[in-house]
């Protein structure tokens, strides 16, 4: 149960966190959609961060309400979906190729950074004598 109720908290608050992205940077037609590409992109770095730091030492009810709760209503890739496919329709498919491209790459990379990020660091070792 408590685990459920993780999912419905961080759902809660990644959808409300996507809408004032939404209604601060909005978009149709034809209009690039920064907001999503936006989102996509904090949020693929956000979840590298959480696998790498977060995930080895958290209990499940935590991880699930971060990853599908918070972070899986924040990013949208329906959002992208549909915002390619109007890009389409309005006669821009060479910006809805671009949009797609710079989104899969720029959230694979941003997951990768997130991960490289988020890795604990290792210590140096004790300089040689220093027990001496």
């Amino acid at each position: 149960m408590k685990t459920v109720l993780a999912v419905l908290a961080g759902g809660a608050v990644g959808t409300g966190a996507r809408l004032t992205v939404d209604l601060l940077l909005p978009h149709g037609g034809a209009d690039l959609p920064i907001g999503t590409f936006l989102v996509n992109l904090v949020g693929s770095f956000a979840l590298g961060v959480l696998v790498a730091r977060l995930w080895p030492v958290a209990p499940e009810w935590l991880r699930v309400g971060l990853g599908p709760g918070l972070l899986g209503s924040f990013t949208t890739f329906s959002a992208l979906a549909v915002s390619a496919v109007e890009l389409t329709t309005e006669g821009a498919g060479v910006t809805a190729a671009v949009y797609v491209v710079a989104s899969l790459v720029g959230g694979i990379t941003a997951a990768a950074l997130g991960i490289r990020f988020g890795a604990p660091r290792a210590t140096a070792p004790p300089p040689i004598g220093a027990d001496e």
